[in-house]
């Protein structure tokens, strides 16, 4: 195993080491690098292209084939095929339900909080499984066009990204075998690629504007002493180019009076079209008409045409404008600079309508493509120590976090993390009735507590003894400048409070913090295969539980029939148990949710019924 030289100030690597920066965007991907002339460069290996599509096959033997290649089975093997995963990405079911119907792949409705799986082929995939193919992929190429391995790496995330989100981020890079050495702002790379916020004495307050293929989102920072504020944030998730697409195929199926109903099921054809109308898009940019035809159809449109039929999404966005900047007390005269992002903003009618509401000229210099990408390059760069121009403020070395179901360690602050900071998520009890919640806080990056050190252990207590699920604990952790760490838990329906102060890296020496660090980085595959299974073990669980409970309680509602199905299914579940089969267990577990689903409705049905029974509805 190579030795490290890690520098415990920062948590930075030696500087011969090269840090790779990494968009890893919903609708295609990229990585970035610092070459030799100091300067940030996007990696197009063996002339394979810079952007990677995000998107990932599975064969009939669970062999992936990520980005170009992959992008062929979009209509020939749509279930096998995943893209957009990104919007999955720290999501439960609940999140995304509403736009279950754009994925053409199975995504597992538990009825649950739980994150989501994906069904690919007999196999279950968590979003962190699947981003982690895509980053393995961009590793490779950057390995391959760089002639050195590549262990170590910033990945970007849009602004609004929350804790969960960015944490699974993080994971997915784990388990492609980077050391992810920051979660990185998108607009705050955007910026640093523009030179924005690399002088510490610059005050500026910028506007990012990035319209990729499938997301929007505008963000308003602001800029002081080479620290990035995000003010606010606005935009529209399932809002992109594509929909500039749409609405081109949509004029031409009405120009051509075509039967929708029919096109829809010839799907060789209407992906065909789809290209076509997105190459129209492209060249609308420097032509005023395009014109070509599939088979007897013609393909034609003007730019004053296609600029007619996306003003209706274009001014969507320029809405969003206005609501991020209400929402962080500014006017239009408060933007210095407005930069843009995402292939979307080539069109030259985007780049005019954000110019025109800001009243200033949009930045568009640097590629909208790659600019995320390249920001995160210099941010690495700056990681590795090799800008003596950039202060790097204190960051905490090892990633403290807590104990969760089955021993695992639930990271609340991340490694790299500036001090001083804070941070904080939400949990519950996973037994009815609990009144103590033991909360241990650990420091590490391995996947287990028992790899990890114990900082301390305190129990909240008076708890209101509720069924499981219902009570809301927040635990958040404040880390002040001195590397104070103060854990905080609150019941929030009852108030009920405790908090303990501990030293996180009191007692440890430099070489114990890298022995960690290089622990974690060996361990990385069997530490998430490890978790993996104990988290499908523990969601097994507690629906064991759930179900053995609700037969007890609602047994007349069944019938002996489902009775006896249901406990089948159980000892199903059990039996999976004992296998230590990841995929298994899931599967189990899915049989038992699906067979169960209806009940649950039966139950609300009796209980209305019964609460409406003797009363009149008046009119």
């Amino acid at each position: 195993m190579a030795k490290i030289s890690i520098n415990l100030a920062t948590g930075s690597l030696q500087k011969e080491e090269i840090i790779v920066g990494i968009d890893l965007g919903t609708t295609n991907s990229l990585v970035a690098f610092i070459n030799p002339e100091k300067e940030p460069q996007v990696i197009n290996d063996a002339g394979k292209g810079v952007l990677v599509p995000s998107v990932i096959h599975f064969n009939e033997l669970g062999e992936t084939e990520i980005g170009n290649e992959a992008k062929a089975y979009l209509t020939t093997d749509p279930s096998n095929t995943i893209f957009s995963v990104k919007r999955l990405l720290g999501r439960s079911y609940n999140d995304v339900s509403e736009h279950k119907d754009i994925f053409s792949y199975k995504i597992i409705d538990d009825d649950t909080d739980a994150l989501v799986k994906i069904k690919a082929g007999n196999k279950f995939y968590t979003p962190i499984e699947l981003s982690a193919e895509i980053l393995k992929e961009l590793k490779a190429r950057a390995e391959h066009a760089l002639k050195t391995p590549v262990n170590r790496a910033v990945i970007t995330v849009p602004a609004y990204f929350n804790d969960s989100q960015r944490q699974a981020t993080r994971d997915a890079g784990k388990l492609a075998g980077l050391d992810v050495l920051r979660i990185v702002n998108e607009p705050t790379a955007a910026s640093l690629a523009y030179g924005i916020g690399l002088d510490p004495q610059e005050q500026k307050t910028i506007a990012v504007y990035d319209l990729g293929g499938g997301t929007f989102d505008v963000s308003i920072l602001q800029i002081q002493n080479g620290i990035f504020e995000v003010l606010s944030t606005n935009g529209n998730t399932f809002l992109g180019g594509d929909d500039f697409d749409r609405a081109i195929l949509n004029y031409w199926i009405e120009q051509n009076k075509l039967d929708s109903a029919t096109l829809a099921e010839d799907n060789a054809l209407m992906q065909t079209l789809r290209l076509q109308a997105e190459a129209a898009k492209k060249a609308l940019t420097t032509q005023n008409l395009y014109n070509e035809k599939v088979g007897e159809i013609w393909c034609s449109i003007d730019k004053n045409t296609f600029h007619t039929l996306i003003e209706p999404k274009v001014n969507e966005t320029i809405q969003s404008c206005k609501q991020a900047l209400a929402d962080a007390d500014l006017t239009i005269k408060d933007i210095d600079e407005v930069v843009l992002v995402g292939g979307s903003t080539r069109t030259p009618y985007v780049k005019k309508a954000v110019s025109e509401f800001f009243g200033k000229t949009a930045q568009d210099n640097i590629n909208p493509d790659e600019v995320v990408a390249l920001g995160a390059a210099i941010q690495a760069d700056i990681l590795a120590g090799n800008r003596s121009d950039i202060l790097l403020l204190d960051v905490t070395p090892l990633s403290l976090g807590i104990e969760t179901m089955g021993g695992l360690m639930d990271v609340i602050i991340p490694r790299n993390s500036k001090v001083p900071t804070k941070a904080g998520r939400q949990y519950t009890t996973s037994v009815d009735g609990q009144v103590n919640m033991k909360i241990s806080v650990y420091q590490g990056e391995r996947d287990l507590v028992q790899e990890n050190r114990k900082l301390a252990e305190f129990d909240l207590k008076g708890i209101p003894a509720m069924p499981a699920g219902l009570p809301k604990v927040d635990i958040n952790f404040l880390l002040n400048a001195d590397g104070i760490l103060t854990v905080q838990a609150i019941e929030l329906r009852s108030g009920v409070k405790q908090e303990i102060e501990v030293k996180p890296s009191y007692g440890l020496s430099d070489d114990t913090v890298e022995k960690m660090l290089l622990d974690s980085i060996a361990n990385a595959q069997s530490d998430v295969s490890q978790r993996m299974l104990i988290e499908a073990r523990s969601e097994a669980e507690q629906l064991v539980y759930t179900a053995e409970r609700f037969i007890d309680k609602n047994g007349s509602l069944l019938t002996e029939t489902e009775i006896t199905a249901t406990k089948n299914y159980i000892e199903n579940v059990k039996q999976a148990l004992t296998s230590g089969d990841k995929d298994l267990i899931l599967k189990k577990t899915d049989e038992l949710n699906e067979f169960t689903r209806p009940f649950a409705e039966r139950v609300m049905d009796a209980a209305i019924g019964q609460a409406m029974k003797g009363k009149r509805v008046d009119e």
